[in-house]
């Protein structure tokens, strides 16, 4: 059985607990949410990923990966839901595309035609190796994922409904 004091102690905690939270989250602004704040790869590899988005879903008459923060989303899910291992194999992913884009045009990725940058990219799809294979299909997986999941998407595209299935009481019933 509790005793009232340590009952009274706990209450006052968890009450001191509900009132700082929002002067603590008062603080936050958009910046500090969507960018990753441990560098999980170099800038330069970063950069190569908002043009690897971009190739793999790029603008047309609707905003393109790189326009939405698809690459932001990626380092984000890389940072919190990936061991490190798999963050590893994304780096050197990321390293293997620019090698191949130097290999076979002499110049970086982001150099490249949109031409050159599909034909490498597709080239990645089907290499051999099996772990430039994966760490390519991870980057193409959670570009598709950020892109179909964002705000734009969601509420443009796809008409997201927060609360769907409405009733309507007025249609006929049919067998």
């Amino acid at each position: 059985m509790m005793q009232r004091r340590e009952a009274l102690k706990q209450m006052a905690l968890a009450l001191g607990g509900i009132l700082t939270v929002p002067t603590w989250a008062y603080g936050w602004n958009s910046h500090q949410l969507l960018s990753p704040s441990v560098n999980l790869l170099p800038p330069e590899l970063e950069t190569l990923l908002a043009e690897v988005v971009e190739t793999i879903i790029p603008a047309t008459d609707t905003p393109g990966a790189k326009e939405i923060g698809v690459d932001k989303f990626i380092l984000t899910m890389l940072k919190d839901c990936y061991e490190k291992p798999a963050q590893e194999k994304f780096t050197q992913g990321l390293e293997a595309i620019e090698e191949k884009a130097k290999q076979t045009f002499s110049q970086a990725f982001s150099a490249c035609t949109p031409q050159q940058r599909n034909q490498l990219l597709l080239a990645m799809e089907a290499e051999s190796t099996q772990d430039k294979q994966s760490a390519f299909s991870l980057i193409k997986n959670l570009t598709i994922q950020g892109y179909l999941n964002s705000e734009y998407v969601m509420k443009n595209l796809l008409k997201y409904e927060l609360i769907p299935a409405r009733f309507n009481g007025c249609a006929p019933v049919t067998n």
